[in-house]
């Protein structure tokens, strides 16, 4: 019994550096890009998590002019406010963040089907 007992470690845990404030770990923040079925063959795009600095109503009317599809921006209480697009935008939506250096690629995450 006294073996085993020195051979145990102390309480140890994993999670520890990641809720740390000073740490990196969990402190990225990411774009969504999602995709939403409406009727049929409808879907629709929304895009949240944008820095608050930037002006969506601009980045939207560019979203709408390079793609030929209609948007809004909605103001969500616990998201803030999303972007959508008519149409599954995902792809272009995201290659169109990065070209215009909005986000880098790797703070970009698609979601859906």
């Amino acid at each position: 019994m006294s073996e085993f007992d020195t051979q145990v470690p102390s309480a140890f845990d994993p999670f520890a550096d990641a809720n740390a404030e000073n740490s990196g770990a969990g402190t990225k923040e990411y774009v969504h890009v999602r995709v939403q079925q409406r009727n049929g063959r409808k879907s629709l795009t929304t895009v949240q998590g944008l820095k608050k600095e930037y002006s969506y109503n601009k980045i939207l009317k560019d979203l709408k002019k390079e793609f030929c599809c209609n948007g809004t921006v909605v103001e969500d209480p616990e998201l803030g406010q999303v972007i959508q697009l008519q149409g599954d935008q995902r792809k272009n939506v995201s290659s169109f963040l990065v070209q215009a250096g909005i986000v880098k690629k790797e703070h970009i995450k698609i979601h859906g089907f």
